[in-house]
């Protein structure tokens, strides 16, 4: 019996780790198991070939808000040219709306939860001709051993790898609220697997996808210690909550050779009523402070989130929150609240008076605090942000421009109104050049720049990331 395992990635750079969690317990069992894996730049022709050359007698699909769309176009489809094919639907998207998923004539099956074993009994239960539930739950939180990766097959530079499931805290917009409970592999076995990605000549990154990494801080620190060991030569990218690191935490992290370990932390807010009506029991000042820390030992990239749209922060707290956390921070991510399914957040919304898109990815629209033309504000500022300073094409050219500006948060929307004004096109559609000449323009009138550093620091940066001429500045604007 063939299973296959479908998976729709954001990008090309990006791999899916639940389906590889279920290859290594089906394939135990006996079956013949495929991963078909796409993005969603490809057509739904292209993929509903590769799904229906397999001829499997069994397809999973998995589910997220940004490829539901495409995964129910694809699952309709490919049960219209395999009618006795078993499509089953599994990933977050479809844990708690099961009722709008089951009504769906071509969808057989809906796994809520943990996969790994109850897919398999599904499986067997379809091979041995049972009619199983039509909506399956799990409970189980147990985690699959190993990296899940072989070196004989394509692979990115981008890897991911779980050493924990569950998350301790109940952020009131997070999915890993809806459930209760950690379950972790122990500090020898996770370094044991992450010496397996040594198999991988290439310079990969290995994505943690723990929810909160150092949710036990002996556990965490000694994994990092055991890091520091020159054997271990990948770059390495944890979610972390920065106010559980502990001076051995600190000790450790001035140990790593530079770019070797990346921290990603959720600071969301910094306004401590915003953070009690979505039950986020930090203390922001402890964040900013321990990621400043960090970012000061000048050996560790460390970026931290925010969320626009949660309810109590209006456009001038994003703003102020945007100020404090960029000054502690390798890169400060501006990210938008989503009304996902299962969470506190969206049944709550009308009460709390948040509005937000009835399709995925359930993006917040507006609420009392903020309007729709300010969190549009937002997301043009979070564009050019991702264009200029994220990129990191403008390094040298941003690190004197900041320093003429008294706000970060003002320089950049400053720099998205100026480019409205001048171009008019949408920061995506702008060339480099362009752009070059924009930022020269805007610095040079805004700030009084010294035109001849500035034009020196653009054509430098230039240089760097581009085979081409840098353009001519000087007279420009």
């Amino acid at each position: 019996m063939k299973a296959v395992l479908f998976a729709l990635n954001g990008s090309y750079s990006h791999t899916n780790l639940a389906i590889r969690c279920l290859r290594a317990p089906l394939a135990a069992r006996g079956f013949d198991v495929a991963l078909v894996e796409g993005t969603l730049g490809d057509t739904d022709s292209r993929l509903l070939d590769l799904l229906f050359a397999e001829r499997a007698d069994v397809y999973g699909f998995s589910c997220y808000i940004w490829n539901i769309d495409a995964m129910l176009r694809l699952a309709s489809d490919i049960k219209k040219l395999l009618p006795n094919a078993a499509v089953v639907l599994g990933g977050p998207e479809v844990m708690f709306d099961t009722e709008r998923f089951s009504a769906l004539s071509f969808v057989d099956h809906i796994v809520c939860g943990e996969g790994e074993r109850v897919f398999c009994s599904l499986c067997e239960a379809i091979k041995n001709g049972e009619k199983p539930e039509r909506v399956i739950r799990s409970n189980d939180m147990s985690l699959t051993d190993g990296i899940l990766y072989s070196p004989e097959e394509p692979h990115r530079r981008l890897m991911y790898y779980e050493s924990s499931r569950g998350c301790p805290y109940n952020c009131a917009y997070c999915l890993s609220s809806a459930t209760r409970g950690v379950a972790a592999k122990d500090a020898r076995q996770t370094l044991a697997e992450l010496y397996e990605f040594e198999k991988f000549d290439d310079d990969i990154t290995v994505k943690l996808v723990d929810r909160t990494f150092n949710f036990d801080k002996k556990r965490a620190n000694e994994i990092w210690r055991g890091l520091l060991d020159e054997k271990y030569t990948k770059k390495y990218h944890f979610e972390i909550c920065a106010s559980l690191l502990d001076d051995e935490s600190f000790e450790i992290f001035e140990k790593f050779p530079k770019g070797k370990i990346r921290l990603e932390v959720g600071l969301q807010s910094t306004k401590k009523e915003t953070l009690a009506a979505t039950s986020r029991h930090i203390e922001p000042k402890a964040v900013l402070d321990a990621c400043k820390k960090i970012k000061d030992m000048g050996n560790i990239h460390v970026h931290l989130d925010l969320i626009c749209g949660l309810p109590g922060d209006g456009f001038f707290d994003v703003a102020s929150a945007f100020d404090e956390a960029f000054g502690c921070s390798s890169l400060v991510q501006v990210g938008f609240l989503k009304l996902l399914h299962g969470t506190a957040l969206r049944r709550d919304a009308e009460k709390l008076g948040i509005k937000y898109r009835d399709h995925a990815p359930y993006e917040v629209l507006a609420t009392r605090d903020i309007s729709y033309e300010e969190l549009r504000k937002l997301h043009e500022i979070s564009d050019v942000m991702e264009r200029f300073f994220d990129s990191g094409k403008f390094e040298g050219t941003l690190e004197y421009a900041l320093s003429l500006s008294d706000s970060p948060f003002a320089f950049f929307s400053g720099l998205c109104d100026f480019i409205e004004s001048e171009d008019g096109r949408p920061i995506r559609r702008i060339g480099q050049n362009d752009a070059c000449r924009l930022l020269y323009s805007y610095v040079k009138n805004e700030f009084c720049a010294d035109e001849d550093r500035l034009e020196a620091l653009i054509h430098d940066d230039f240089s760097k990331n581009e085979v081409r001429r840098a353009p001519r500045l000087k007279g420009n604007g």
